[in-house]
């Protein structure tokens, strides 16, 4: 199962998308430098030159991720609704990982980041996934779509939460569920909730950690276009 990126006819772009399909078809025990080599259709010059163990090429995962947002940028249209986007993008991304990234290695990775001191790859604001749902939100504000009351930056934090909490708790569960399909249904759910068109100042959020998962940015700050 290929993992496709925007990167892919970079040497290192090819050796990355290469690793992690094997790290889901084989396992990472289960996949060797050489296995890497040969799929990436690259060198071990060139391998050594980018990362020095195997074991670096788990730091890359943030890469993987924001390499499909790059293509699910570019198929997505720019006519939609910007909540609408926000569930495409949730969708696709959420499809991708379940496709494409090993259940067991996906938990260890999401484990080592809330242990690990210093920089945090998933949480680094300069990825294209905080870039691109900052500019999502940001035009479906000024659309109308959006609720204006809450700054671009705490949509786009509780947004994040949610999404991590959805995959955190499917790697839980062992992949027991559909990822994509459980993550569309929560989505939506709290997208129903919003036909209410109550508005929520920033004084009315709750602080981080006082709610629930599904009732996290759905519930009070995206609305549906007025019919």
């Amino acid at each position: 199962m290929t993992i496709e990126t925007e990167n892919q006819k970079s040497v290192k772009g090819r050796i990355v998308a290469a690793a992690w399909q094997l790290f889901y078809e084989k396992g990472y025990n289960g996949t060797t430098v050489d296995d890497i080599i040969d799929l990436s259709g690259t060198s071990k010059g060139s391998f050594y030159y980018y990362f020095n163990t195997k074991d670096e090429l788990l730091n890359t995962l943030s890469m993987i991720l924001d390499d499909n947002y790059e293509i699910l940028k570019e198929k997505m249209d720019p006519d939609m609704n910007s909540y609408d986007k926000l569930l495409y993008l949730n969708y696709e991304a959420h499809s991708m990982i379940e496709e494409k990234i090993n259940i067991d290695l996906l938990a260890s990775l999401y484990s080592t980041q809330l242990v690990a001191q210093g920089h945090r790859s998933l949480l680094d604001q300069n990825r294209t996934y905080y870039k691109l749902i900052s500019s999502v939100i940001d035009e479906g504000q000024k659309r109308g779509e959006i609720l204006d009351e809450v700054p671009v930056s705490e949509l786009v934090r509780y947004y994040s939460m949610c999404e991590r909490a959805l995959v955190s708790d499917w790697c839980l569960n062992k992949g027991e569920y559909s990822l994509r399909e459980y993550s569309k249904n929560v989505c939506r759910s709290c997208w129903n909730i919003l036909k209410d068109k109550t508005i929520i100042n920033t004084q009315n959020l709750p602080m981080a950690g006082s709610y629930s998962v599904d009732q996290c940015i759905f519930k009070a700050v995206l609305r549906p276009v007025p019919k």
